[in-house]
């Protein structure tokens, strides 16, 4: 017997976009991401939001309705150099503040100036950040081996629609697979080109085979995906978990509702 961790609905695709700074440019990107079925996360600093060409605190929610709202810090600081209070500080703050705005927890993060080092990465998972953005590329279309680390594919002024297309002509199921953009909605402004992230959005969404999802979404489906318990001899399964699990056995497609054991037999 053979069996695959799929995404849900049995896919084994996923796009996920990420955009930093809550510009008032955002507007203008979540319409076509909505246009498309694109879904993303958007990186903001609770801190900087009344300041002016910036998505301000009463238009956050909607905004942003059908994605993921995630820190970015609460001012923008360069946060590798900060002393340990700082740090704390400003991810907390950050926290507290998009939490109360939007109602859920916020648990994801993008690093500003992409301003990383392995004791902000420790301070910020002790502060409840599951998984943190940097601005490395890989060009490729692999899940992260550490969330805390997560590299985008690429950011949209490099090879977009190029590694778009590749993206999508590739079919081997037996891998997962995750294409991951990041940048600035002001860039599109600044470069005058709007028209490569709507072409990219056209081309891209609404494709059968792939998961539309924000990075938290991502994150909590594999790490849920690790919960499952398997017989010794795979001949059923439990899912301890509250989110629905999919699965390829033998190439067809299961899935697993949370807290339910299922026969793969």
């Amino acid at each position: 017997m053979k069996i695959y961790i799929c995404f849900p609905e049995g896919k084994a695709k996923t796009l996920t976009m990420s955009y930093d700074d809550g510009r008032t440019e955002d507007k203008r990107l979540v319409s076509i991401f909505n246009e498309y079925g694109i879904r993303g996360t958007f990186n903001l600093n609770s801190g900087l939001m009344d300041q002016e060409q910036r998505i301000h605190k009463e238009e956050l929610k909607a905004v942003y309705q059908g994605h993921e709202i995630a820190t970015h810090t609460l001012t923008h600081p360069t946060i590798a150099r900060c002393p340990a209070t700082q740090i704390y500080r400003e991810i907390v703050e950050d926290r507290k503040a998009l939490e109360k705005i939007t109602g859920y927890p916020v648990r994801g993060h993008a690093y500003p100036n992409g301003s990383v080092s392995d004791q902000v990465k420790r301070i910020f998972s002790d502060c409840g950040i599951a998984y943190g953005r940097t601005v490395e590329e890989t060009g490729s279309f692999e899940l992260p081996a550490e969330w805390m680390n997560w590299k985008a594919t690429c950011h949209h002024n490099h090879n977009l629609l190029e590694l778009g297309e590749k993206f999508l002509d590739f079919k081997k199921t037996q891998y997962l697979k995750c294409m991951y953009v990041w940048g600035h909605s002001y860039e599109f402004t600044m470069h005058q080109n709007w028209e490569t992230i709507e072409q990219f959005c056209k081309m891209m969404g609404r494709q059968p085979d792939i998961w539309y999802a924000t990075n938290i979404e991502i994150h909590d489906y594999m790490e849920a995906s690790k919960l499952l318990q398997f017989a010794a001899d795979e001949s059923f399964v439990y899912n301890p978990t509250a989110m629905d699990i999919w699965l390829s056995v033998d190439g067809e497609i299961v899935k697993l509702p949370g807290g339910e054991q299922k026969s793969l037999l």
